[in-house]
């Protein structure tokens, strides 16, 4: 077992734990470290290229051409310091494509009908590059020895004066960190779900964060890549909705300049899908895109499934029955005890204005921090 010491100890290197860094280091704090559980940065921000290869987020990444599998969008018009966020790391963005008609399948029979699309208000915004891109540009402002991948966090012990934070690597080997503060930016179902406390958490505390939704959690997206965007000629925006399935939704997840492609969330409960075939679940979602679109969408030049219910390290038990609901927001921290002042929850789902969203995780780290440094003075 090897010990390390360090100020403060950040669990997670999803947006909230790599903006965190961010915002310590524009602080002049340096004495920190990031703990990741994952081989790759961006928690629940992951992608894949034009090929359906999974990409992996670095500073050195320069893939334009590339597709969200977890979140999507985002809201300038209200959800402001996320905006800001992205104009002061200089990431391009451009509006969701909606001209044109949708698609509905209102029911297991019948044809699909064509119908006067939605059109967002304000406009829905999309990141060049993708939601990686903003992660991307984080790390390019975060001290890369700062950031530890493969490193899961098992147990957080206090004592009198310090926490202790073991986290485990692929090998086994374990390492103590000796910490003042330790931002969780984890769900906090996981977080309750997979890390013990010594001792333990108030019962009322383990409570609340146990019974908060992880967004996502039980969400599937599938997404099919085309060479070029053939719905578009059919004065179609690419949306469709449909009470038939397996896609619930779709959407244009087509990039400017690169490949064309459409997406959608699998309505299928996760207990279910998790027993169907990779391979016959992608036959059922190609099937359906043929029925709404034309027999154009029957051969995509790759396409994905990305079920994050079967993510451990986004997803718990509780997680696959659940309902894909932005959760009530539970306490960030212990109010007394001796896990107060020491543990703060600075991930989505500790958001206040915009839990489970991207602008929620900005949100809750930026609050986490300026909580940790007021208490810390």
């Amino acid at each position: 077992m090897t010990t390390q010491t360090t100020r403060i100890v950040i669990v997670g290197a999803g947006l909230s734990g790599l903006y965190a860094a961010y915002l310590l280091q524009h602080r002049g704090i340096s004495d920190f470290v990031v703990l990741e559980a994952r081989d790759e940065l961006g928690g629940r921000i992951a992608s894949i290229n034009a090929e359906g290869q999974a990409v992996q987020h670095s500073s050195k990444n320069s893939i334009v051409d590339r597709f969200d599998l977890g979140p999507t969008w985002f809201w300038p018009g209200y959800q402001q310091e996320l905006d800001e966020l992205v104009d002061a790391l200089g990431v391009e963005r451009f509006e969701q494509f909606e001209a044109g008609d949708m698609v509905m399948e209102r029911a297991y029979e019948g044809p699909a009908v064509r119908m006067r699309g939605y059109v967002s208000s304000p406009p829905s915004m999309r990141l060049v590059g993708g939601m990686g891109a903003l992660v991307e540009a984080l790390l390019r402002k975060v001290n890369p020895q700062k950031i530890i991948c493969g490193q899961t966090v098992r147990l957080l012990r206090k004592d009198d004066t310090h926490v202790e934070v073991e986290s485990k690597n692929a090998h086994g080997a374990v390492t103590t960190w000796r910490t003042e503060h330790v931002l969780l930016a984890l769900p906090p179902r996981l977080l309750e779900s997979t890390v013990d406390f010594e001792p333990s958490l108030p019962a009322e505390l383990a409570r609340l964060w146990r019974t908060t939704a992880t967004w996502m959690a039980p969400q599937a997206k599938y997404i099919a890549i085309y060479e070029t965007p053939f719905w578009r000629d059919q004065g179609l925006s690419g949306g469709g909705r449909s009470m038939r399935g397996p896609l619930g939704e779709i959407h244009d997840a087509s990039m400017p300049g690169g490949s064309s492609a459409l997406f959608g969330f699998i309505g299928v409960p996760a207990s279910t899908r998790g027993k169907i075939p990779d391979e016959m679940l992608r036959k059922l979602c190609r099937e359906q895109l043929v029925r709404m679109f034309g027999p154009a969408a029957a051969m995509p030049k790759a396409e994905f499934i990305k079920d994050w219910a079967q993510d451990s390290c986004t997803a718990t038990s509780a997680d696959v029955n659940a309902i894909a609901q932005h959760a009530a927001v539970p306490s960030t921290s212990a109010s007394s005890g001796p896990w107060h002042g020491c543990l703060t929850g600075i991930a989505s789902e500790w958001a206040s204005q915009f839990p489970g969203y991207l602008a929620g995780a900005v949100e809750a780290a930026r609050l986490g921090v300026q909580d940790l440094i007021s208490f810390k003075e």
